[in-house]
């Protein structure tokens, strides 16, 4: 089954596990906080971020704060590359 790269030359990049197992495996307020997100985060790079921010002695208010900055930086760079464009 060559699925939708079956007419290219891009390589297939295999998963260790599902987009969707690595979300249901996240912890309820990490959860939470995807699912209102204005951007469309991947699990696994929360998931970074998350564990990044507790390892560092964070509370779980604080890794929340911590993944809204990031957002909000993420959406201040995609303003300029309009404004530019």
């Amino acid at each position: 089954m060559t699925g939708n790269l079956g007419s290219t030359a891009l390589k297939r990049r295999r998963r260790a596990a599902g987009p969707m197992m690595t979300y249901d495996r996240l912890p309820q307020p990490l959860r939470s906080w995807l699912a209102e997100a204005a951007l469309p985060w991947s699990p696994k790079s929360c998931e970074r971020i998350w564990e990044k921010a507790r390892s560092n002695g964070l509370s779980v208010d604080d890794a929340i704060v911590v993944l809204t900055e990031a957002e909000r930086k993420t959406l201040s760079r995609e303003k300029q590359c309009v404004l530019v464009n």
